[in-house]
């Protein structure tokens, strides 16, 4: 298999991660989160069947890799 010269790029842009303050993603959202968004790990699960909420990071090609419950989240690329 051969690679574009540009590979390492898309490599590095496959594993970059945004971490969002609840804060962040209130203002982005225009509304506060629910109180199970903070008090639930299970809220942010990356499962649309029982969280419907998961569709926006899904459908954008993200997933959650970590909460800090009512602090922040961190998405990243999902490879799936």
């Amino acid at each position: 298999m051969s690679y574009s010269k540009y590979f390492p790029l898309e490599n590095y842009l496959n594993q970059v991660s945004i971490t969002l303050t609840y804060s962040e993603l209130e203002e982005i959202l225009g509304f506060k989160l629910p109180p199970t968004a903070y008090k639930r790990e299970q809220w942010w699960e990356n499962n649309t069947m029982h969280h419907p909420q998961a569709n926006s990071w899904l459908n954008a090609g993200w997933k959650v890799e970590r909460v800090s419950l009512g602090k922040e989240v961190t998405f990243v690329r999902d490879e799936s």
